[in-house]
């Protein structure tokens, strides 16, 4: 399965989970997790689907180093969408969660590094 494809199908994952989350603090009226579902939306669905495109229409990586960004982005995606809830949630404090979420936003950080990297050195057609 190509690249673009996975964070397609991954991003729209996040999407539907964030709307759930929407979904359920609005029906609940407790809106503690609402920084959980503004990540699982930007930083799980709208930086995927930008991904996906940036990979589809200007193919401006392949093989193995697109994978690796890929895999930077995701990882640290999953890593600080579930460790928000955790933290908002009151289910880990901040003091054990933030060392986490640090290394989560690094991973994400270095996905998109690599992706402007791979913009940058893109040779327009």
């Amino acid at each position: 399965m190509k690249v673009e494809k996975l964070h397609i199908i991954i991003g729209l994952v996040y999407a539907l989970a964030g709307m759930v989350l929407g979904m359920v603090m609005a029906e609940s009226g407790d809106h503690t997790q609402h920084v959980t579902h503004a990540h699982a939306l930007l930083v799980g669905f709208v930086v995927s689907a930008v991904y996906a495109i940036l990979y589809r229409v200007w193919g401006v990586a392949q093989g193995l180093l697109a994978l690796i960004q890929f895999a930077l982005h995701h990882i640290g995606a999953i890593i600080m969408v579930i460790g928000l809830y955790m933290l908002y949630g009151a289910i880990m404090p901040e003091e054990q969660i933030g060392p986490i979420l640090g290394i989560a936003s690094a991973l994400v950080t270095a996905g998109m590094a690599l992706m402007l990297w791979f913009v940058i050195r893109h040779k327009d057609s």
